[in-house]
């Protein structure tokens, strides 16, 4: 998501001037998909959802099953809510994130415990994880920043001799694999974002892959506790027991992200093939460091292109002055009034990287020739 900062900035910058930071991915089959749902009898939660759900789960999931729901940030409640994490239970998770990541801890009264990044991938950093894990902890929810996964091996021993769950926000990593395992096959919880800018968007709009065992407790939260099923029968044994959500995905939404789907193979190769001309270019700059390349056990999904430089804000005004956008995008978690204000802890590895990092653009209305641009504008000095 871009920080309402950088969306005044981005104001200042139409796209046929130079390169946005993002845009948003429409296939053309989407808009005649939609079409078709509106000129028919279901633009609510409907047959498309249902086939949404089917078609993403045999690509992404494993012994899984999809729920769709209106946001990341509704899927990743719903994991929480499944995970049965309480109020008082702590739960480990990135001090440097989307703030969707942890503010529906703040809906639980949960405790939420920071932890420092790993300088080297901007990644939750799982040595201090480690540090942090106690007999009160019960989950550990990890972002696979800019579309690296974590080392999930890892954090797996790590956890394995305590009863912590792992759930992965996803929300960067549409078609990120670890050692062989597409991100969405490993952890008992998954979420994905459809956000406009995603790799596919729905407009808006997630998607929880989660154990079959509590699929239909899933579907009862996301539509108010009731049993939808039970409720087409018309019978009034149809009580409601739990309080649940209005969370549901709309077949306008699927219709668009089944389009994103079918061209999904040719959308993650050109967002690859222009994060690694970033990669190849920039590590000709010695002033320049290049998160999340030259790893050989995972594949990058190439949602941002991250660097490290000194004088960001010099090289931030030099790339708009060419027609460039850059920023930052989500910022330490740690600072914000909601999450307590001030810091909760330490984090060394965030406060060196955090004057240093600096988003660049990457999405599908780029070229190559676009990334060499930058590059070189970048290489020119700042």
């Amino acid at each position: 998501m871009i920080n309402h900062h950088e969306m005044d900035e981005a104001k200042l910058m139409e796209p046929s001037e130079g390169v946005v930071l993002f845009h948003p991915h429409i296939p053309a089959k989407a808009i005649e998909k939609v079409t078709k749902v509106l000129s028919g009898r279901w633009i609510g939660q409907g047959p498309l959802v249902d086939e949404f759900e089917e078609k993403f789960n045999a690509e992404f999931g494993k012994n899984t099953k999809a729920l769709a729901v209106g946001s990341g940030t509704d899927a990743l409640h719903l994991a929480y809510l499944l995970a049965r994490i309480k109020e008082g239970d702590e739960v480990i998770v990135p001090v440097f994130t989307c703030t969707a990541t942890n503010i529906p801890f703040l809906y639980m009264g949960a405790k939420i415990v920071f932890a420092d990044v790993d300088p080297e991938t901007m990644n939750i950093d799982i040595d201090h994880v480690g540090r942090l894990i106690n007999d009160k902890t019960r989950a550990v929810v990890v972002v696979h920043y800019g579309g690296l996964p974590c080392d999930m091996d890892k954090l797996q021993k790590l956890t394995s001799t305590h009863n912590i769950t792992i759930i992965e926000d996803a929300a960067h990593a549409l078609g990120a694999t670890f050692q062989g395992q597409k991100i969405g096959s490993i952890s008992p919880y998954t979420m994905y974002s459809f956000q406009a800018i995603k790799h596919i968007t729905t407009g808006d709009g997630g998607m929880l892959l989660l154990p079959e065992d509590v699929y239909e407790k899933a579907k009862r939260l996301r539509w108010f506790g009731i049993d939808r099923t039970a409720k087409q029968m018309g019978i009034w044994e149809n009580d409601i027991k739990e309080v649940g959500y209005k969370y549901q995905m709309t077949d306008i939404s699927a219709a668009m992200g089944l389009a994103g789907l079918e061209e999904f193979a040719q959308t993650l190769a050109l967002r690859r093939r222009l994060f690694h001309i970033y990669e190849e270019k920039l590590s000709e700059i010695s002033d320049v460091k290049f998160m999340g390349g030259g790893c050989t056990d995972r594949e990058h999904a190439a949602w941002m292109c991250t660097i490290l430089v000194d004088r960001r804000k010099n090289l931030w005004q030099k790339l708009r002055d060419s027609a460039i956008e850059s920023g930052q995008v989500h910022y330490r978690n740690d600072r914000y009034s909601i999450f307590g204000g001030s810091v909760q802890g330490l984090f060394p590895n965030m406060d060196a990287v955090e004057e240093k990092y600096l988003v660049l653009p990457l999405h599908t209305k780029m070229n190559e020739s676009n990334v060499i641009r930058i590059c070189e504008t970048i290489k020119s000095g700042w």
